[in-house]
């Protein structure tokens, strides 16, 4: 099988989903739940609480992050009601999401384990970056910045998932590459449009290597995640490293220069340390 263009490979992957033989990664039934919950205004703590506590593994989860320094308060939280009183709903349905995010990381094959440690690796550091900047955005909300770094490039999920059994790319680590980069954006926006997110989240995975995009309104988490992409991957090969800082306006949207070394700047470094430790 061949493919002479990303769109030929768009194409192989619609007809694959036509087809059922590839299905586009979805949230567990227990974040899919918490964010309706929360969604409809008038779910009780304990009502939210009942829900999360069917997933053993995640109510652990959730405890240990809400005891770490990013979210503890005074007392321990020492069982699934307590966090959700003290943090509230919003937060926790963003909380949720993140946590099980790394799900879908989940490697069938050694081929795939590399490169789906590669992408949380990369999603972490992006999300971490991304809610210590919100100190610059403050209408913005610090939770969903750092879900917005996990899903920026969701989309390569499915292409290796696809890609698996075609020697094409199976064989040539570099095609590959070049396949994920290129294409992720546009299946990223599949996977988007298809999860109950917020409309300005679900643009973030098929707009943050936008690099000319450009608009009027106050900074948002396109604009976040941006920065904190092109922070993460400073000093790289990184494809995109080619790109000039100075013309890319989201970094004027959030108020950071372009010449800026966000780990320079007081008390960023010890935010995206905390937030990394407490998403691995």
């Amino acid at each position: 099988m061949q493919f002479k263009s990303v769109k030929d490979f768009l194409a192989h992957v619609q007809e694959e989903l036509d087809a059922n033989r590839l299905v586009l990664p979805t949230l567990p039934d227990v974040a899919i739940k918490v964010r309706e919950a929360v969604s409809k205004g008038d779910t009780s703590s304990q009502e939210l609480a009942n829900i999360i506590i069917t997933d053993a593994a995640l109510s652990a989860r959730l405890i240990q992050v809400s005891n770490s320094p990013l979210y503890r308060g005074a007392a321990e939280i020492n069982n699934i009601q307590m966090a959700v009183t003290r943090l509230g709903g919003t937060t926790i349905r963003t909380l949720i999401t993140s946590l099980v995010m790394q799900q879908m990381f989940s490697p069938s094959t050694p081929l795939l384990k590399t490169y789906f440690q590669d992408i949380w690796e990369q999603g972490v550091n992006v999300s971490s970056i991304s809610r210590a900047l919100v100190t610059f955005v403050p209408h913005l909300n610090a939770d969903e910045a750092m879900l917005a770094g996990l899903i920026h490039q969701i989309g390569k999920l499915p292409i290796l998932m696809l890609v698996e059994n075609i020697p094409e790319f199976k064989d040539s680590p570099s095609r590959l590459n070049k396949l994920l980069e290129k294409a992720h954006a546009p299946i990223g926006k599949m996977i988007m449009d298809t999860w109950d997110f917020p409309e300005e989240l679900k643009l973030v995975a098929s707009e943050y290597e936008n690099f000319q995009r450009s608009h009027d309104e106050k900074a948002d988490y396109i604009d976040l995640v941006q920065v904190s992409f092109l922070q993460s991957i400073a000093g790289t090969d990184h494809p995109a490293c080619r790109v000039d800082w100075s013309t890319v306006s989201s970094f004027s949207k959030i108020g950071l220069p372009s010449d800026e070394e966000i780990l320079e700047i007081e008390g960023i470094s010890e935010e995206i340390e905390l937030a990394q430790n407490m998403l691995v």
